[in-house]
């Protein structure tokens, strides 16, 4: 699968959203962000709630957590398990030893990575209480309290030390995230130098025809499943809205490198459909 390498291209700033080099550097040279309000940002579960969008996604997961691992593996056939895998795998070179994995939920990456890299110690963290109580179950049953610790925790205000992590992984969690450069810079913060984030992310695809499939099923179909199984149609709802906002390909990349990560890159799967993001502090 062909990879976006940010190192091969100018090293001028881009803004995320596509915008020439000489507006970022200019930005720069007089201490203004480069990035502010992403429409990102602006998708909410709820569109009339009073609620902060964090606030939202917390009360959105806590009412599906009962069904999440199951609509999961159903709605994406199963293919969801080899994304994880493939992303989890961005990290085996480097052979990290504390692993934090930021929006964990039930904690189907922390459990993998575990088997996977073997690393001395992962903390999961997340903002919904009832996904991390799904978690917590699945490790205990396995055996892996000693090396799986979950704990409620936002991606904006991350409560370690600076460089305290060889790596950090988000699986479909970056899209929830309030403020996505603020987060992306928090956990920047508690890398250690030379470490590696790893993001793994929905996307668009390209092709015209997967496209069309694409968008029949995000509108159609996993709606109406969520509904009917879990009772709760918004939820699906706003994942198709979140992906059409969401800053994919080179624009989460240009994110990364402006915001100080090196060595980023991105690799599409499964036609685009969804990708992976790394970037190293």
């Amino acid at each position: 699968m062909k990879k976006l390498n940010s190192s091969s291209r100018s090293k001028a700033l881009r803004t995320p959203l596509g915008g020439g080099g000489a507006l970022a550097s200019t930005c720069k040279a007089l201490s203004l962000p480069t990035m502010t309000n992403f429409a990102h940002d602006e998708v909410v579960p709820l569109k009339n709630s009073e609620l902060s969008k964090k606030e939202q996604v917390a009360d959105m997961f806590d009412n599906i957590a009962y069904r999440y691992d199951f609509l999961n593996r159903f709605l994406s056939v199963g293919i969801d398990v080899w994304w994880r895998k493939k992303a989890i795998l961005q990290l085996k070179k480097l052979g990290p030893k504390k692993i934090l994995d930021v929006a964990t939920g039930t904690a189907d990456v922390a459990i993998m990575t575990a088997r996977l890299l073997h690393p001395e110690q992962i903390i999961g963290i997340d903002i919904s209480d009832g996904m991390l109580s799904f978690g917590r179950k699945k490790i205990e049953k396995l055996g892996l309290q000693s090396l799986i610790e979950l704990l409620n925790g936002d991606s904006e205000t991350i409560k370690f030390e600076d460089n305290s992590f060889d790596a950090v992984t988000v699986a479909f969690g970056v899209r929830n995230f309030q403020h996505l450069e603020k987060g992306l810079s928090e956990i920047k913060r508690v890398l250690k130098p030379g470490g590696k984030l790893v993001v793994l992310e929905f996307s668009k695809p390209k092709s015209p025809v997967i496209k069309q499939l694409y968008h029949v099923y995000m509108n159609i179909v996993a709606p109406n499943m969520g509904k009917l199984f879990s009772k709760n149609r918004n939820a699906y709802k706003y994942l198709d809205e979140s992906i059409k906002k969401f800053p994919e390909g080179k624009n989460f990349t240009s994110i990364l490198d402006n915001l100080g990560y090196k060595n980023s890159y991105c690799t599409p799967l499964s036609f685009g459909i969804c990708s992976i993001y790394c970037g190293e502090k």
